[in-house]
């Protein structure tokens, strides 16, 4: 046997994404040609072609119900449409293997049930047709191939602990270096390909690795083997210091240890599976993770490195769709063996804990759903379970978010500024690994994304110089010219119109441009909802004429929150029907609402102290309430406009006494509204909504509308999909259809404007700071606050060279003595020179109607295409 430094042996895992197209085998073709070059044992380890997996468990439950023939087609036709691209004859080359799943199926739907067994035949067939594809094609390119079956390579091992279904559907297999096998391979000329995620037991059956897999068959072959390295190719280069789907500044992790790169794997990292690491800690084998869509890039390296001697935090991860269990009682307290009773509950429901936080009275402990199936039966029959020893709770959805590095604890004291991010969440647990690699919180799962943005921005940012930092995402991804090529889709209004918008910077240093066409588009959008009656524009997002204008002309109302707003609508369209203005001040004083009842608009409560203090002033008046449905939602914290820490709506527990209130001062409610926030992009949130308001109608039988308020997702990234109104639509229907009676009212303001506007501002000075480089512009958050307020982020690009390459990472700065006078952080740019354009693009929403004359200094003014 070899050591690893000096086994000929490397073995290459391609995921699902790599195998599925010819452009990707061509890749995979030159890597293995490469690695022969070099003079090494290439083994191939692939998965099944992209999907498959999940189709073929979806043709399991449509065979119970006989209905999984067009699943069957659909199968074979992706691996014929494959061969095709590929140039590889088939010549019955997979026939067995689709013959066997028919009749499979045929079995399923005749008895109507299948057995973890058959599960685990059914979903092998994916795995196996793809690696008969694979091997034909790079034999077609000349090389030896020899095609090897998993199952004859690893065997399960038998632990009677674990129930059955477990031992066939989430194998383990031996780490240890076998003779025998590296004899067995080392007989066979060429390239051995094989496949990942099946294995065999005992009795020759198929088992299965679990999901992910694939990874771990390549970590057991690997260890078999004593080979070199294991390489993972994978559709993106590398682990990154957070996600970049969140954080396209995150940074390649050019290097990790075991341990740094397992405590990303398990706390939500998801460009390996954790458990293909230890095996090959153990034998000290390197890991490189490469990328088939970025083949040159270097990839981060996991392998056994020394003590870098100071802390230091790598990543920030986040694991979703986690489940909370509280168990309460005082009986806890120096109670000899609670803890192994509870946990016991746990181990006999076969769901495997996490995550634990203690106290005297309190024991939370964490579900991970990837490991446990938490189906709401599975969860009702643990917490009976759990009742004969405390009183346990469910707290759901939730998401843990993680710091992992080295000597965590050793830097906690340069974390406060960190930790000021959490001020305004609610952290449920907090924990501190042993191995003093990560400390993690667990919060709302809405909030995630934005901790994790925030949190990289403060610890990662802070530390860019550690060598272990290797590009960013934005770097290797490419110039917005490219990402604008991969995603034809997003060319954006002012790219068509880039000319005339820098005719009219010529004798201009900043300015917001609005186009009317984009905000058109959204109109129509909006409006194409069976389900809506009635849509009010918050005007509060953008006040500008031309575009009030244009909201009167496409027949949209107006949401105003102060006098100065409605007079301003009144004074502009002198003919307005009063009942197109919803009038929703909050702790406006008394004279505000006298203003909007004489004006005859529509007015909205949103407190008790009205009716309290002033009765008469609403002794026969209609109006709407405001509910507080109880917690907020949105891109930031800060415009959550729900729940105990918003000052907005009423709470549901004061609805008893605002019916009071309202029957003795003859007020009548005709309407109930809620709003949680902005920048929601779950498309259930406005159902439940008038679900939610729909439920309080029975206490109100005045109410004949439903204000289900806006906040509805804007895009912000090139690759980001449009928010899908017309399954929101489909969501209301039934709430419609049943209330025929209701109408149903959404009152956007940034979804209609945002993408209608944009930025822009001269370059004025560029500076250098280490790696930091800073382009100065004319305007700052005098014009543009949200950035400072919110942390949003806005697409950046230099309009003047707009065709270029974007090579550099830059911080887009403004002229106001602040420090956090910065429009944009870390974003590509091409090489920018004085008196350059930059563009800030969905500014048409909270930027001018926000902006200042801080430092004495005039905000960009406003022009209208």
């Amino acid at each position: 046997m070899h050591t690893p430094g000096e086994s000929p042996w490397v073995v290459l895992k391609f995921g699902g994404t790599s195998v599925s197209s010819a452009s990707k085998w061509r890749i995979i073709a030159d890597v293995v040609t490469s690695r022969v070059e070099e003079g090494l044992r290439p083994v191939v380890v692939q998965s099944a072609l992209s999907g498959v997996s999940d189709q073929l468990e979806g043709l399991l439950h449509e065979a119970v119900a006989g209905t999984h023939q067009a699943t069957l087609r659909s199968i074979h036709e992706q691996h014929q449409a494959l061969a095709a691209d590929l140039d590889v004859p088939l010549d019955g080359l997979l026939d067995e293997l689709l013959s066997e799943l028919g009749q499979l199926a045929a079995g399923i739907a005749l008895v109507r049930e299948f057995s973890p067994r058959l599960q685990a035949r059914v979903l092998a067939v994916g795995e196996l047709m793809a690696s008969l594809l694979g091997a034909a094609y790079l034999r077609t390119l000349g090389l030896d191939v020899q095609w090897v079956d998993a199952r004859t390579v690893l065997q399960s091992e038998t632990r009677r602990e674990l129930a059955p279904r477990t031992r066939i559907l989430s194998a383990e297999c031996g780490a240890e270096p076998d003779a025998a096998l590296c004899a067995r391979f080392a007989a066979m000329p060429g390239v051995i390909l094989t496949q990942g995620f099946i294995a065999s037991d005992a009795g020759g059956d198929t088992v299965l690795l679990g999901r992910g897999g694939s990874d771990t068959s390549a970590a057991y072959i690997a260890c078999r083997l004593t080979a070199r390295r294991l390489e993972v190719w994978t559709d993106v280069p590398g682990m990154f210091t957070a996600d970049p789907r969140l954080v396209p500044s995150a940074r390649l992790l050019r290097s990790l240890d075991y341990g740094e790169a397992q405590e990303i794997a398990t706390t939500g990292g998801a460009v390996l599976h954790a458990r293909c690491i230890p095996a090959v800690r153990g034998h000290r084998i390197p890991i490189h993770i490469r990328s088939t869509n970025h083949p040159g890039c270097e990839g981060t390296v996991i392998s056994a490195l020394p003590d870098e001697g100071r802390p230091a935090v790598k990543a920030i991860s986040v694991k979703r769709n986690a489940v909370l269990i509280s168990m309460e009682t005082l009986g806890m307290w120096q109670q000899v063996g609670f803890l192994a009773d509870a946990f016991a509950c746990f181990a006999r429901h076969g769901m495997s804990i996490d995550l634990v936080a203690t106290s005297e009275t309190n024991v939370t402990v964490s579900l991970d759903s990837d490991a446990n199936t938490l189906d709401a039966a599975a969860l009702d029959e643990l917490l009976h379970d759990l009742a004969a020893l405390c009183k346990a709770r469910v707290i759901a959805p939730c998401a843990a978010v993680s710091l992992v590095g080295r000597q965590i604890r050793a830097i906690l004291y340069q974390l406060g500024p960190a930790l000021e991010v959490f001020q305004e969440q609610q952290v449920h647990l907090v924990t501190q690994a042993a191995s003093d690699l990560n400390i993690t919180f667990v919060v709302e799962e809405d909030s995630a994304g934005r901790l994790v943005k925030r949190l990289h921005g403060i610890v990662v940012r802070e530390h860019a110089l550690n060598p272990a930092f290797g590009p960013t995402w934005e770097q290797l991804s490419g110039s917005s010219a490219a990402a604008a090529a991969r995603h034809p889709h997003a060319r954006q209004w002012w790219e068509i119109k880039q000319r005339e918008l820098l005719e009219l910077m010529k004798d201009r240093d900043a300015a917001y441009v609005y186009d009317l066409e984009t905000i058109d588009r959204s109109i129509e959008r909006l409006q194409a909802m069976r389900s809506i009656d009635r849509i009010f524009y918050a005007m509060k997002a953008n006040g500008n004429r031309r575009v009030l204008e244009r909201m009167r002309l496409r027949e949209v109302a107006f949401e105003c929150v102060s006098r100065a707003e409605v007079e301003h609508v009144l004074a502009l369209f002198p003919g307005i029907d009063p009942a197109d203005i919803l009038f929703t001040p909050n702790f406006a004083p008394k004279s505000e609402y006298a203003f909007a009842f004489d004006a005859g608009v529509r007015v909205t409560l949103d407190n008790l102290h009205p009716l309290k203090q002033w009765p008469e002033l609403f002794r026969g008046r209609d109006v709407l309430i405001r509910v507080d449905p109880g917690s907020g939602h949105g891109h930031h914290e800060k415009v959550y406009t729900a729940g105990q820490q918003s000052k907005f709506g009423i709470p549901i527990s004061e609805m008893g006494e605002l019916r009071r209130l309202a029957q003795c001062g003859k007020a009548r409610i005709v309407g109930l509204h809620a709003h949680s926030g902005s920048g929601i992009w779950a498309l259930e949130h406005w159902s439940a909504t008038g679900g939610l308001l729909g439920q309080l109608v029975d206490h109100f039988p005045d109410v004949t509308a439903l204000n289900l308020g806006g906040g509805l997702g804007v895009p912000e990234r090139i690759d980001q999909a449009e928010l899908d109104i017309p399954a929101i639509d489909r969501s209301l229907a039934p709430l419609k259809d049943a209330n025929p009676s209701w109408e149903l009212w959404l009152e956007p303001g940034r979804f209609l404007v945002a993408q209608g506007g944009v930025l822009l501002a001269r370059v004025t000075q560029i500076k250098d700071k280490g790696d930091v480089r800073y382009i100065g512009v004319s305007t700052g958050m005098n014009s543009l606050v949200r950035p400072a307020l919110y942390g949003s982020y806005h697409r950046i690009v230099n309009l003047t060279r707009l065709d270029h390459e974007a090579t550099d990472v830059v911080s887009v700065v403004g002229p106001i003595c602040e420090t956090g006078d910065r429009l944009g952080v870390d974003h590509m740019l091409p090489p920018t020179k004085e008196d350059d354009v930059i563009l800030i693009a969905d500014t048409g929403a909270y930027g001018y109607t926000m902006s200042s004359h801080y430092n004495m200094r005039a905000p960009a003014e406003e022009v209208v295409l």
